[in-house]
């Protein structure tokens, strides 16, 4: 499929309200984050949940419907008992509502995951229409502006270390990928980061299917 053509580079928008979650949907975003504090109970949760052992996952696929909260019965798992744990599911919860009410979006695809290793360690854009990202604790996403490496080198070119830029632990995101309506060939250039040796992420990431 050739590249949507376009009269306007495709640019970022951070804010510290969730309102600027709704900019990804103007044609030249490609990246929109709320830029936010988790508040203290959040923090703690995860610093604990990321000692647990064996590492805790949790992956499904919900049908959703705007007018409804969703139903996350079970989430996560083996962290029931650890401080926190109902101030982070009302979190989860509130983030996949809103996500769905941007959206529209009738299923989601739910992954929770404590990450000791990059998941995705090259630079590279998601073949999804929109993904939304965030850390509960650990280092954040990184990602380059347009031009900062070459396109169809994703694979082979790394950008100049002053090109990247990293969220914040607890930055909620909406990464727009190649599959969103008109955006072929601007999809976010992203990677994970490295995480230290010794160090956990707790990473939850949203996907609309249908």
């Amino acid at each position: 499929m050739m590249p949507a053509s376009r009269g306007f580079d495709s640019v970022q928008v951070f804010d510290s309200s969730p309102q600027v979650l709704a900019d990804i949907l103007r044609d030249e975003v490609n990246l929109a984050v709320w830029q936010r504090q988790l508040p203290p109970q959040l923090q703690d949760f995860a610093s604990l949940v990321v000692g647990l052992h064996p590492l805790l996952a949790d992956e499904r696929v919900i049908d959703v419907d705007e007018h409804e909260a969703p139903v996350l019965a079970g989430l996560l798992r083996g962290a029931e008992d650890v401080y926190g744990y109902e101030a982070f599911v009302a979190d989860v919860t509130w983030l996949i509502a809103a996500y769905t009410c941007l959206l529209g979006a009738r299923r989601i695809g739910v992954r929770l995951r404590v990450l000791e290793a990059a998941m995705c360690p090259r630079f590279h854009v998601d073949h999804v229409p929109l993904r939304m990202l965030t850390t509960y604790t650990g280092a954040g996403s990184e990602w380059v502006e347009e031009g900062s490496v070459n396109r169809t080198r994703l694979h082979a070119e790394i950008p100049p270390v002053d090109k990247i830029k990293r969220l914040c632990t607890g930055d909620v995101c909406l990464l727009k990928g190649e599959k969103f309506q008109g955006n072929e060939g601007h999809g976010i250039i992203h990677r994970s980061p490295d995480v230290p040796v010794g160090r956990r992420r707790l990473l939850l990431s949203l996907d609309w299917l249908a």
